[in-house]
């Protein structure tokens, strides 16, 4: 069996942490990886973003991602909407040059939607969608978001035609029933993964020796620098702390030339925080672990999260986590138990969430545990295993059958 996956803005091989990567281009990845393990051909089409990388990259068995031109290399996902006819018109023209053929396409964010609906109609396969994010509700908690209009006709286009749709958490699958007219029967939860072989506990002195962090009291935040991620309300939140002066607020992502870390380093300056600030900046995901077994907590504010892998991530380290109560990170914190929700939209809460883990070894110890026992069931094989089921419902149950015969 062959899979198309198609992400035209997100390239499993792009650099973690700037403006437009995160979880979405580590699910593509490692989804990729586990089904190639399983005999399941994998080619990822993402739009060619970087001069030095090849267009076809190996990524393991059976599984590689393919570069695509469609516009300038250095174009964000804004305007990318236009550049959609010519990645089109290249995939067909890779794939026939090739002679490649596939049994399914599987497609990734609302961009690559109408791409994958002209795949389903030329090459007469299932469609499979997942969206990691959606218009609708991104307009809810970011009014006048650009081109929402075209993106909302788009998905519900997608949700309307594709044989089956994977939702990363139950309230993912929730607005899209509820908001979108998704057909229950066809919308199926597969949350995000993560590696237990990178992502386990270390000792804390060891982590932050490695670091060079030496502080009492380290509050992380792990995330691109955009303004839904709600690190603005973080920085108020640490400002307010009664012991201020005794905690280090780590945040890992963003690059230096990002306006809205610019914005960030201004709003730390006016609430006298900003000497208690570490920006370190993209960090490769092999190093993300000693951060977040450094931390003594990792704080998620955002004010749409779909899944949360970051959350997920610090939770496998032992570390727990302060999180909005916003889309799937309902799902993966059990309030009181492995970290604490709170209100996504204002600093006080968090202020006082922040200062019972601060003040609290104990407790902090024991939720981190509960963390690290709670997500034992999310590494990528389980998830990888979760796909295939829905891959087969899509294929009407010809999965055994077409594995059985390869992925050539």
């Amino acid at each position: 069996m062959r899979a198309a996956f198609v992400s035209v803005h997100g390239c499993p091989v792009a650099r973690l942490g700037e403006k437009d990567t995160g979880g979405m281009n580590v699910f593509l990845r490692e989804t990729a990886k586990e089904l190639g393990r399983r005999g399941v051909g994998v080619d990822i089409y993402t739009r060619a973003h970087d001069p030095n990388d090849p267009q076809v990259v190996e990524l393991g068995e059976n599984a590689r991602v393919i570069h695509l031109a469609a516009g300038p290399l250095s174009e964000t996902k804004r305007s990318l909407h236009q550049r959609l006819p010519e990645f089109t018109k290249n995939l067909h023209e890779f794939v026939e040059a090739n002679h490649l053929r596939y049994d399914l396409v599987h497609s990734h964010y609302w961009l690559s939607g109408p791409v994958a609906l002209s795949l389903r109609g030329r090459w007469r396969v299932p469609l499979v969608a997942s969206f990691h994010t959606l218009g609708m509700v991104q307009r809810l908690v970011r009014a006048g978001e650009p081109d929402s209009e075209h993106r909302i006709a788009t998905e519900q286009a997608v949700v309307r035609s594709a044989d089956r749709l994977v939702l990363a958490s139950p309230q993912e699958r929730e607005q899209l029933i509820r908001l979108y007219g998704a057909d229950p029967d066809r919308a199926h939860v597969v949350p995000c993964g993560y590696d237990p072989d990178l992502f386990k506990p270390i000792e804390k002195a060891q982590a932050r020796r490695a670091l060079g962090l030496h502080e009492d009291k380290i509050v992380l935040f792990v995330g691109r620098m955009e303004r839904i991620k709600g690190l603005d309300v973080l920085l108020r939140a640490v400002a307010a702390l009664e012991e201020s002066e005794s905690v280090r607020m780590v945040i890992v992502g963003g690059s230096e030339g990002d306006a809205e870390l610019a914005r960030l380093r201004r709003l730390a300056m006016e609430l006298g925080v900003l000497d208690r600030l570490l920006f370190v900046g993209p960090v490769p995901q092999s190093t993300l672990p000693l951060y977040y077994n450094a931390a003594d907590v990792c704080v998620a504010p955002s004010f749409y999260e779909t899944f949360g892998m970051v959350a997920l991530e610090a939770m496998a380290c032992g570390t727990p986590v302060i999180a909005a109560r916003v889309g799937g990170l309902q799902a993966t914190i059990a309030d009181g138990k492995t970290g604490f929700l709170v209100p996504w939209h204002c600093p006080e809460p968090y202020t006082e969430r922040l200062e019972v883990i601060l003040g609290n070894d104990l407790l902090r110890e024991n939720l981190g545990r509960a963390a690290r026992d709670s997500v034992g069931g999310l590494d990528w094989a389980s998830v990888a295993d979760r796909l295939l089921e829905v891959y087969d419902r899509a294929l009407g149950g010809r999965l055994d059958a077409l594995q059985s015969a390869g992925c050539a």
